[in-house]
Formats: structure tokens, sequence, C-alpha cells
């Protein structure tokens, strides 16, 4: 299982439409990608860190995460939307460690 999260900031006003416009179609253009599990948009609350929001997503494998980085919806979205709308982000891709 692979858990791949963004934290990011956009370069939207804080409570704008055009944030909650860019919130509301990743979480419904990535969701709509096969393999993709578990998908949540957070809100950042500590001052601790200038990242705002994160997009946290589950894949079973990393084939599953491979198919959804070459999908052309994936990509649509990050040259169409991310590029231009976020200022700034930090990807992490995460497996769990069993003790």
């Amino acid at each position: 299982m692979i858990q791949h999260t963004v934290a990011f900031r956009l370069v939207h006003a804080a409570d704008s439409p055009e944030e909650a416009e860019f919130l509301t179609t990743g979480r419904s253009t990535l969701t709509a990608i096969p393999g993709v599990r578990d998908f949540t948009v957070s809100r950042q609350v500590s001052a601790k860190s200038p990242l705002a929001f994160q997009f946290s997503m589950v894949f079973d494998d990393d084939a599953a995460y491979a198919a959804y980085d070459a999908h052309p919806a994936h990509r649509a979205f990050v040259a169409e939307r991310w590029v231009p709308e976020v200022a700034e982000f930090q990807e992490l891709d995460l497996v769990r460690l069993d003790a």
C-alpha cells in the first residue's frame, strides 16, 4: 500500500471562490481515476507550516500508483490547474512500516 500525500499553498486568497473551486475540482477529478482510494482533502490548522491544504490518497501497489500518475486526467489536472494555481508544495509517498 502506498499513501500519496501532497501538502500545498494556493495562489488564491483564503476562503475565496477560486480556492473552493480548485479543491472541489481536485477532489472530483482525482477520485474518478481508477485505483485511487481513501481520498481526503485536509486544511492545515497549525501556524507551523505555510502549506494550507493536503490531498491524500491510497494506492494498493506500485502499479496502481504508476497508472494514476500516467492517467490523462491526472496529467491534465497537473498541467492545467496545479502548475498555474499552486504556489508551493511538498509531496510524500509513504509505505507503512510494521514493527
